[in-house]
């Protein structure tokens, strides 16, 4: 069974969509989403610089217009063998809902613009950040970050945890890490993202969200908040807005992907991330992760590969 991942924020690097926009069709539909959203989704994949780009207003459109063209680019093959279920890590949930058909690629672009302004503005109260612990045991962790007064907001799997606060707690986190914990990495972001500094979000989300009209998802879409699979358009949106404020549980999203029987996954554009978490917690799961068009290939080759495989296992 084929899974179909959307990485969230920080997996983007200045000029990474320039290689994309010579697709067919694919600058025509990056700008018709900028004049819907008033922002330069161009300019801002191939010609800003790293700075311009981490603006947390800037950051979540682009990815989620990255992961939309990408998953267009591999349309037939996709199209012919539908991937088992979809999923992403935080803004990258919009990128998994729009691909599932909950709404539609201009209101994923829509909400995402709202999510990333309303998210910039709760960053910009308080001075807070986020640090990725690499190693170390999840019991010993979490208390540890607990007792600094950190939120394990990310809790990825494979021996990752990402921790957010002010800046002060991740500068006493990098100084007193906890046991078995081999490093404190510094991620590209402008906030505590998943925690109760984004709370202000919530309610701005809440209200762009009753423009919406969900529908059911057409695939199996799998849902940070506890790893659950939800069935129901609206609750997947009431989920897309609460998260912003919770923990991101993508160890317990993988846990799912074993428990349906995934054998490859395929990340979109800006892939690398979320593959990379598969290959050391989901072992034997093929992977393929779409950094430039030139990974397309082998991507419609895992698809085709993993739908032989599903068509003899039927027979």
């Amino acid at each position: 069974m084929l899974v179909l991942v959307a990485p969230g924020q920080g997996a983007q690097t200045p000029g990474f969509l320039t290689p994309w926009l010579d697709l067919p069709g694919a600058a025509d539909r990056l700008a018709a989403w900028s004049d819907a959203i008033g922002l330069d989704l161009a300019h801002y994949g191939t010609q800003a610089d790293a700075d311009a780009i981490r603006d947390t207003a800037v950051a979540q459109p682009l990815l989620v217009a990255a992961g939309l063209l990408s998953a267009e680019a591999l349309g037939d093959a996709l199209a012919a063998n539908k991937p088992g279920a979809v999923a992403g890590h935080s803004v990258g949930e919009i990128t998994a809902a729009a691909y599932a058909g909950v709404i539609g690629d201009e209101a994923a672009l829509r909400l995402v613009r709202t999510r990333g302004l309303a998210m910039a503005d709760a960053a910009a109260v308080t001075e807070t950040g986020m640090a990725a612990l690499l190693g170390g045991d999840p019991e010993v962790t979490v208390p540890h970050l607990e007792k600094l007064g950190l939120t394990p907001a990310n809790v990825n799997g494979a021996g990752q945890i990402v921790a957010a606060g002010t800046a002060e707690q991740i500068a006493a986190l990098a100084e007193d890490k906890p046991e078995g914990v081999r490093r404190v990495v510094p991620l590209k972001v402008a906030g505590a993202f998943h925690t109760h500094h984004m709370a202000p979000a919530v309610a701005t989300l809440e209200e762009a969200a009753k423009s919406l009209d969900p529908a059911d998802p057409k695939l199996t879409y799998v849902s940070n908040r506890d790893g659950r699979a939800v069935p129901n358009g609206a609750e997947i949106v009431s989920r897309l807005v609460g998260q912003v404020a919770n923990p991101v549980r993508w160890d317990l999203c993988m846990d799912t992907f074993k428990d349906l029987g995934a054998t490859a996954m395929i990340e979109l554009c800006p892939g690398g991330t979320l593959t990379g978490l598969a290959k050391r917690a989901l072992p034997g799961v093929r992977t393929v992760a779409l950094k430039t068009p030139d990974d397309l290939d082998a991507a419609r080759e895992l698809i085709a590969d993993t739908a032989s495989a599903a068509d003899a296992a039927g027979a």
